[in-house]
């Protein structure tokens, strides 16, 4: 959703209706978690994706209907001999899809959230899916604020509370009520949909290696900043447009800066007077990854370094070093690939080993809320 928020912003600006569908429950191996979206606006114009392929010439259909009709449909997708390969998902999961028309009239709060996640402030959208509620009511939910409403009062207050807490987490996916709000009953199917700010990726040492793993950084969706205290190595021309470059001594600039568990903080500098004092102040803040580029030689003698400093083997655990999976990388690109494939790995609990010698399902199951995005 984050992704083609964008074009649907401009969409519902220009007061042209579209068809969205999101998709808010899966099951086993289904291809996309909840909160991806697919789109069809004017002149049959289709953004995003639901599943990768499998269903979305039967969701181009139910949005354009659901545009035509001003009512919200919910479908569920599923593997069937019969027609896997006409709706069905060849990958053996389920996906269930609310799909509703969008215009200033039915959704009054869609501009200014689309607003609120391009300049990163958080918001958390609330959607009901089933029960005695609109199908489509929405309830737009701000730190501060909110807009829109699902119907009645007990119901929009009690989910107000909820989308406030599923922010903090950043957090998405399906809550049950009472159509008063009552925390006891679950006829009303209710979708919180939460767009926290975008993680923080952290890079430290403005190498060739920091400007891949920034460019690679900003692929998967993180805020990517490249610190260096060499004013020499740390400009913008030589990192993406849409990197933030910070000229500064390493471990000062972190202790100023806030992490969180979604944080991810590689440390590229490969000098002991720069990567010691940041490593001892990276390992005693939170943060969902801290890796360290260089040579086992190198590693040992960091690691020597830290437990003078007073760090713990337990401690020391956190710390990714070498950084990366074996992938045999050489270039500055391929190591990127190995460093991105270790935080996601570690992000979603995967092995790291080739699927063709693991067993079972190709997706595991998704963690519950506070996933990292």
């Amino acid at each position: 959703m984050r992704d083609v928020l964008p074009v649907l912003g401009r969409w519902y600006a220009a007061g042209a209706p579209f068809g969205l569908a999101t998709v808010v429950e899966v099951s086993r191996s289904a291809p996309r978690d909840p909160g991806a979206a697919m789109a069809v606006g004017p002149d049959d114009e289709v953004v995003g994706s639901v599943s990768g392929g499998c269903v979305e010439g039967a969701v181009f259909e139910l949005a354009r209907e659901v545009v035509a009709e001003g009512e919200a449909r919910l479908e569920t997708f599923g593997y069937s001999d019969e027609d896997a390969f006409a709706v069905g998902l060849t990958c053996g999961g389920e996906l269930t899809l609310l799909v509703r028309p969008v215009t200033p009239e039915l959704d009054p709060a869609f501009g200014d959230v689309a607003a609120s996640v391009a300049a990163a402030e958080p918001v958390t959208v609330a959607t009901v899916t089933g029960g005695p509620a609109r199908r489509g009511a929405t309830l737009a939910v701000w730190p501060d604020r909110v807009a829109g409403g699902l119907g009645t009062p007990g119901l929009d207050v009690a989910v107000t509370a909820d989308a406030r807490g599923e922010l903090a987490l950043g957090a998405t996916g399906l809550r049950h009520y009472g159509p008063q709000g009552q925390r006891r009953e679950d006829t009303v199917e209710v979708f919180l949909q939460s767009f926290a700010p975008p993680p923080r990726m952290l890079v430290f040492g403005a190498i060739d290696y920091a400007a891949a793993v920034a460019r690679i950084g900003a692929f998967l969706g993180y805020r990517v900043t490249v610190c260096d205290a060499r004013p020499v190595f740390a400009t913008p021309r030589r990192f993406p447009a849409d990197v933030e470059v910070v000229v500064a001594w390493p471990h000062r600039y972190l202790a100023g800066t806030d992490t969180d568990e979604r944080t991810v903080i590689c440390v590229l500098t490969h000098d002991p007077k720069f990567d010691v004092p940041l490593l001892t102040e990276a390992l005693r803040r939170p943060a969902a990854y801290i890796g360290a580029m260089g040579s086992r030689r190198t590693h040992e003698d960091r690691a020597g370094r830290l437990k003078e400093a007073g760090f713990t083997e337990r401690e020391l655990a956190r710390l990714r070093s070498p950084v990366g999976l074996d992938l045999g990388a050489r270039t500055p690109e391929e190591v990127a690939v190995s460093v991105a494939a270790e935080i996601v790995a570690l992000r979603w609990g995967g092995s790291g080993a080739p699927l063709t010698t693991t067993r079972g399902a190709v997706h595991p199951p998704r963690p519950s809320a506070g996933s990292a995005r």
